[in-house]
């Protein structure tokens, strides 16, 4: 029995690493013509870096709303904006 639960909790460890434990939201205005902090970039990453970005822009004309992936910390096929790399690195400090 021992073994069955040694077994159960090595497997319960490592998909508790796929989860999402690394959280950071940034709220900024990119815009001169607009007020406030209305956009914003939130990192939403496992312990290993792997996840996403999602990015809300506000402006005058609307809003615009943008998923990025990430693997390792790194942009995985788009290049991330100033403030996505900003919460990625903070998410994962945190």
């Amino acid at each position: 029995d021992l073994s069955g639960l040694k077994d159960e909790l090595g497997n319960l460890s490592k998909d508790g690493l796929s989860h999402i434990q690394r959280l950071e939201l940034s709220r900024y205005n990119p815009y001169d013509d607009t007020g406030g902090d209305q956009s914003f970039s939130i990192a939403l990453l496992d312990k290993n870096g792997d996840g996403a970005v999602i990015t809300s822009l506000h402006s005058r004309s609307g809003t615009r709303v943008f998923s990025k992936p990430v693997k390792g910390t790194k942009a995985e096929k788009y290049q991330f904006s100033k403030e996505e790399e900003e919460v990625v690195v903070k998410a994962m400090k945190g």
